[in-house]
């Protein structure tokens, strides 16, 4: 009896699931935007010292993007003519967009109020060469606006710049200086957001570690679930402060019209229930109890795995898991503690929905499911083996609990 009634209910949320995946993948089309991302940086300089960090900046940039569906168009360590044909394919694709980003790593500095990116062939003999060598950041802007709803531009380009003091020793380089300028609002239009490693007029570290420090601070905050942008920034600005003891505070100038939320994650989506390919039916029959397959050749449980799949967070660190080191869960609200201190805090709302208050306020995670360490890894390894299942049920200590003890159990459960 047991066995049929689990029977019938698994027809019955599969019935539903496939009803939920058509809603699902509506509102997934539905909701679709189209991102273009531009990203730069320059390190060896061929009249200049070199940089240790932009490119690897860059690349480490470039590579977040596209995890958050960014097309992105790339130059590392490109000269003037390279790096204006990388602009004009980046403007020519971007038209249209419903996002467009600009990141920069490298030599910049200012002259006259005006900011220019410095291509790794650049001389600056003299403030002419600017036209000739360097890029100009109003351009870039320029080739951002077109029919383009949200802009986004990063600049850690605040660095010690002798280029910028060898233009400042000429004639007519009196103004230049290696900090860069505010960029009115204006020159972006509406809908823009342009963020400074560094406040204006003021210089950047370049950081002794894998990246700088704005680069750094950007990388775990872009990509985190569910947090605009400008909330992101003030984080960024906050790790910086602090990354460099007060010495370096970025610079934000937003005129966005609504918020911007790069990693959009619905913890309230429907599971769908089912393995992603059943088994044969008696008799050898090619029908398939989870749905028909459709012109691509996938059931229509395969394309709802899929489409949960997609919706998983992700860790804010790609570093192992261990049981009781700390950890980068992208999550303020757990970040920095191990899953051996997590499991004997307190749950943030009932793990059961209706339970009465008094079963389970106040009392601590490990008393209510007996977890130890090795009943703990049974249930990681279920995460691991079916990696959808973590958004099947909200957690008391949040998706990216689930996310984080699946990768734990990947790695053997250490």
């Amino acid at each position: 009896m047991r066995s049929d009634l689990i029977a019938c209910c698994g027809g019955l949320f599969r019935a539903a699931g496939l009803a939920a995946l058509a809603l699902l993948l509506t509102v997934t089309a539905a909701s679709a935007e189209r991102r273009i991302a531009l990203v730069l940086g320059n390190s060896q300089y061929q009249h200049a010292a070199p940089l240790a960090n932009p490119v690897r900046d860059a690349q480490a940039m470039a590579e977040r993007l596209k995890k958050l569906d960014f097309e992105v168009f790339s130059g590392f360590d490109l000269p003037k003519l390279q790096t204006q044909a990388t602009i004009a394919q980046f403007a020519k694709q971007g038209r249209g967009a419903d996002i467009a980003l600009f990141f920069y790593a490298g030599h910049g500095l200012q002259v006259s109020g005006k900011n220019y990116l410095l291509p790794v062939d650049a001389t600056l003999e003299d403030e002419t060469s600017l036209d000739f060598e360097a890029v100009s950041v109003d351009f870039i802007l320029q080739q951002m606006s077109r029919e383009t709803s949200i802009k986004l531009v990063f600049l850690d380009a605040c660095r010690d710049n002798p280029l910028a003091e060898m233009l400042a020793k000429t004639a007519g380089g009196k103004g230049a200086s290696s900090g860069l300028a505010e960029i009115p609002i204006e020159k972006g239009g509406a809908g823009t957001l342009v963020a400074f490693a560094a406040s204006p007029n003021q210089l950047a570290y370049d950081g002794s570690g894998e990246h700088s420090p704005f680069t750094s601070a950007l990388l775990k905050r872009i990509g985190e679930s569910n947090v605009s942008i400008t909330d992101a920034m003030n984080r960024v600005t906050s790790d910086v402060f602090k990354a460099t003891s007060g010495k370096q505070r970025p610079w934000i100038n937003v005129s966005l019209k609504t918020d911007v939320v790069l990693h959009k994650v619905d913890l309230n989506a429907p599971l769908i229930v089912g393995e992603a390919s059943a088994p044969p039916t008696e008799g050898g029959s090619d029908a398939s109890n989870t749905g028909a397959a459709g012109a691509s050749g996938q059931s229509d449980d395969q394309l709802a795995l899929d489409v949960l799949r997609q919706k998983i967070p992700r860790l804010a660190s790609d570093d192992p898991i261990f049981f009781n080191h700390p950890i980068d869960f992208g999550d303020p609200a757990i970040d920095g503690k191990s899953i051996a201190q997590l499991i004997k805090g307190k749950p943030l709302f009932s793990p059961v929905e209706g339970l009465d208050k008094s079963v389970w306020e106040d009392k601590h995670c490990d008393g209510c499911h007996e977890w130890d360490e090795a009943r703990l890894c049974e249930q990681a390894r279920n995460f691991a083996t079916n990696d959808a299942s973590v958004l099947r049920l909200q957690h008391p200590l949040g998706t990216r609990f689930k996310v984080a003890l699946a990768k734990w159990a990947q790695g053997g459960c250490k």
